[in-house]
């Protein structure tokens, strides 16, 4: 299997090595919290009619496997 192309790859790593390590760790952040909402909106949509209170425990229970045991 041949791995898929990256045709903008390059341009990628240039902007970042044009970023200031503030910007860096900004758009870091950034995409973090936009992972998060889309694994939240995702979860929303295959459990649609559970309580709040069901769905809060869900999440937290899902993250949890997320998260990096090494730290």
């Amino acid at each position: 299997m041949n791995p898929k192309p990256h045709p903008n790859r390059k341009r990628y790593i240039e902007i970042l090595r044009n970023m200031s390590p503030e910007q860096r760790l900004l758009k870091a952040l950034e995409l973090s919290a936009t992972t998060k909402q889309l694994f939240v909106q995702g979860l929303r949509k295959r459990f649609p009619d559970i309580s709040e209170e069901e769905f809060q425990k869900i999440l937290r229970q899902r993250l949890n496997k997320c998260h990096n045991k090494n730290y």
